[in-house]
């Protein structure tokens, strides 16, 4: 069965090998923009399962993965920031502050989508701009959500993370995907004791 990661995302790729399935990547052709008044859990969750359905048209003979992740703070989401100025704005707001990163998951096959999100809860700590210009002269996470590249050293922007998956954080929580391939068929390690 043909694995399509409806992503063009490189943290998605990357974890996605961490899975050691063969798979495709396919870029969805999904408007990301933001509908009025939608909270920023339900705009990941609509997010994702459009990417999905999107690329499934296209390969409906593939399992397609669909993700996105956004950032709340104070019921207001937090994307990401595409410049400097606009991510060191974004890091000053979060200072001491506590963010979920909602990243949505989905999955279309035969004919089927199934959904899901993966709470983050992360605490950031209190630091000087001086620090912040740095991590942002270093890592240049200008495509993150909330500027915080958790897998670099924007570990060190963070006090406290608290999830049920760690890779969620990243962009694509592996916990939760490999029970969604299993419903869809595809078990990513043979030979183990089905529920």
């Amino acid at each position: 069965m043909v694995i399509v990661l409806a992503s063009t995302s490189p943290y998605r790729r990357e974890l996605m090998h961490r899975l050691r399935l063969p798979f495709e990547v396919v870029a969805p052709a999904v408007d990301e923009a933001r509908l009025p008044g939608e909270a920023p859990l339900a705009l990941a969750l609509r997010l994702a399962e459009a990417k999905a359905i999107e690329v499934a048209r296209r390969r409906p003979d593939a399992v397609v993965i669909g993700s996105d992740q956004v950032a709340e703070l104070d019921g207001e989401p937090i994307g990401k920031p595409h410049t400097h100025a606009a991510a060191l704005a974004q890091l000053e707001q979060m200072q001491g502050r506590r963010l979920v990163f909602h990243t949505a998951l989905a999955v279309a096959a035969h004919g089927r989508v199934e959904a899901d999100s993966v709470p983050t809860a992360v605490t950031f700590r209190r630091l000087s701009r001086d620090a912040l210009e740095t991590y942002l002269r270093t890592d240049q996470p200008y495509d993150c959500a909330g500027a915080a590249k958790i897998e670099s050293l924007g570990i060190a922007l963070v006090e406290r993370v608290e999830s049920d998956d760690p890779t969620a954080l990243i962009g694509l929580p592996l916990i939760r995907l490999t029970s969604m391939l299993q419903t869809a068929g595809i078990v990513v390690l043979g030979g183990g004791l089905g529920n």
